[in-house]
């Protein structure tokens, strides 16, 4: 049988008191760095394995962990990250955990900043957030770093030393990927970047695929293509899109940033004269009606309920079994057609 080792065992293995072996095991209290070398050094050769449900068991401590995302009755695209939500609290229920979730108004940057208010209110040990906003988030995650609240973000990647976690796409790589999409699609024209009801300088998930987008066409120096950039509000899609088009005659495709193509695939499907390869996000249900009209040809999935998922549950594995929360984790650029698209909605 393997050995069971003990604090005492391992104390006198590593050359510590067994007062800092039960520190470093139990996560609490200061280590020097040589000493917790020391310790995880034996821990490795030993193949220590704690029994972390009984021990959670003990633990009187409850865990607070707050989501701040988008409203899904505002924009769809936000639903599959509630069921993802749910899921981790139906999966982690049992123990000492409470899972809240905040919403904010997608269009509203004072939303976003009341609603986080509301969650400092609570003194959570952790949120997760979905960064709409760059700017605003950059701020918020300030205020959390100073109360030592863990941050982790979920579908837009911010750049901050103060977040612990990412979890979602590789945006600049979904972008290329769309751009080698509408490659196979066309030989040439022009192709029109669309980003709908956002502030593209407030929004670096567009950003970043609008970049990842043009560095394909660069690279691959297909001179045939020329690039142009829309920027459009829901409110004046009826308005302004006709006249872009009148002005582009030559317009063969369109690669939409955001989850709102079937915005643009109504419009298009009242012109009879106009062929235009569409390329959108997201398995939102207008957008799969129309991509099984065949007005859009491709949507790159999200999956967005993962995401959510992912983002809760390391936090609840970090606090309830020690576990390190990843740096990163990217989900796989998954291609939908017409084809293949039953097999993603349920």
């Amino acid at each position: 049988m393997d050995k069971k080792y003990t604090i005492k065992d391992i104390a006198k293995m590593a050359g510590v008191s067994k007062g800092t072996v039960d520190r470093v095991l139990h996560n609490r209290g200061k280590v020097s760095p040589t000493a917790l070398e020391k310790i995880n050094e034996v821990l490795n050769v030993i193949n220590y394995e704690p029994n972390l449900i009984a021990r959670n068991l003990k633990n009187t401590k409850v865990y607070r962990i707050c989501v701040l995302m988008p409203d899904p009755e505002i924009d769809p695209y936000w639903y599959p990250c509630v069921n993802g939500i749910q899921d981790a609290i139906t999966e982690f229920k049992a123990y000492s955990v409470i899972i809240e979730t905040y919403f904010f108004n997608p269009e509203s940057t004072k939303s976003f900043l009341t609603t986080n208010e509301k969650i400092i209110e609570k003194s959570p040990d952790a949120v997760l957030i979905a960064p709409l906003f760059h700017k605003e988030t950059i701020e918020i995650i300030k205020q959390y770093d100073e109360l030592e609240i863990i941050v982790n973000t979920f579908n837009n990647q911010v750049e901050s030393s103060s977040i612990k976690s990412f979890v979602g796409q590789d945006l600049y790589k979904s972008g290329r990927v769309a751009a080698s999409l509408m490659n196979l699609i066309l030989d040439q024209g022009q192709i029109a970047i669309i980003h709908i009801d956002e502030s593209v300088k407030n929004a670096v998930h567009m950003q970043e695929k609008e970049k990842g987008f043009r560095n394909y066409f660069e690279e691959k120096n297909l001179s045939d293509f020329s690039l142009t950039t829309l920027k459009l509000k829901y409110s004046n899609i009826d308005t302004k899109l006709p006249v872009f088009l009148e002005e582009h005659p030559d317009l063969k495709g369109i690669f939409i940033t955001t989850s709102k193509a079937y915005q643009i695939a109504s419009f298009l499907s009242s012109l009879k004269d106009r062929k235009i390869a569409l390329i959108g996000y997201d398995l939102i249900e207008k957008n799969v009606n129309f991509l099984n009209q065949g007005l859009v040809h491709f949507l790159i999935h999200q999956n967005q309920k993962r995401q959510a998922y992912l983002g809760v549950s390391t936090l609840v594995d970090h606090f309830l079994f020690r576990k390190e929360i990843p740096e990163t984790i990217l989900l796989p650029i998954d291609i939908i057609n017409v084809e293949n698209a039953s097999f993603y909605v349920s």
